[in-house]
């Protein structure tokens, strides 16, 4: 019998966006069943009449946490425990964690230590050390549709006008706000500039390579979720191999064996002529 990857799914209600729960659900299913779904949260607070909203549709069971004093970690501390209860009491095979609170590192670095895999998603303002210590790590304001690459063009030989423009506008506000935001590119200047980034691609390729410097994409990807919580997504790329083509440092080349790498400095001088 084959057992289905098990994982926890916890929730700090306080601290995250109820509107993103569908697409956290959506990407948790790519590893695994979703078999316990919990938020924390002061549910008497009006603060979560969003996650509220949702609670019931998603099978998700709302952890009561009063504050019982203000500005301390209440909820965290609610998380913490029964993560630990979960991760000794339970046959779990990971544990997700949606919040942008930095107060779960520690966390996350423990339920690690006993070999589970641990998905973290939150906001851009998320800490770096809580994203680093995360097997994988994904900001919600990345998880949508991509941004569009340019607006579609007019008819030609004619200019739009304000009485044309007017059906855009027709869906209302309420549909507006709850589409999915565009997710923005890290163009490639910048991505150049990211040190940490260039380095982790880099000794990736050099780690998966055979002799004449080239690796396989999927091989690649495998050492790179070995050794770091990453996502091309968190950069605003759908695919690794987006990334790798806008960084604009290595050859990409397709052929019957897929796809494959090698860093521009490895390339033979004929080669690069």
């Amino acid at each position: 019998m084959i057992h289905d990857t098990s994982i926890a799914l916890l929730i700090d209600a306080d601290n995250s966006p109820a509107s993103k729960i569908e697409e956290i659900l959506d990407e948790l299913a790519k590893y695994g069943v979703i078999n316990i779904r919990r938020a924390f949260g002061n549910w008497k607070s009006p603060h979560l009449k969003g996650w509220e909203a949702v609670l019931h549709d998603y099978a998700i069971q709302p952890m009561q946490q009063f504050a019982y004093t203000k500005g301390k970690g209440a909820t965290d501390a609610a998380m913490i425990i029964d993560a630990m209860d979960l991760l000794y009491t339970k046959q779990l095979d990971g544990f997700c964690i949606v919040s942008s609170d930095s107060d779960f590192t520690p966390l996350v670095m423990r339920i690690r230590a006993n070999g589970l895999k641990v998905f973290g998603f939150g906001e851009k303002k998320t800490p770096e050390p809580f994203v680093n210590a995360c097997s994988k790590f994904l900001y919600l304001e990345n998880l949508g549709e991509p941004a569009p690459e340019s607006p579609p063009a007019p008819p030609a030989g004619k200019k739009p006008q304000a009485a044309e423009a007017a059906p855009v506008q027709e869906p209302p506000a309420a549909t507006t706000a709850a589409a999915k935001p565009a997710v923005s590119k890290v163009g490639g200047k910048e991505l150049k500039a990211n040190t940490r980034l260039v380095n982790l691609l880099r000794k990736s390729v050099e780690a998966a390579a055979d002799d004449e410097g080239w690796a396989g994409l999927a091989a690649v990807g495998q050492h790179i979720s070995k050794q770091a919580s990453f996502d091309a997504r968190n950069y605003g790329y759908a695919k690794l191999k987006d990334l790798f083509q806008a960084i604009g440092l290595f050859e990409i080349r397709n052929n019957e064996k897929g796809i494959s790498l090698r860093d521009k400095k490895q390339a033979s001088p004929a080669a690069s002529l």
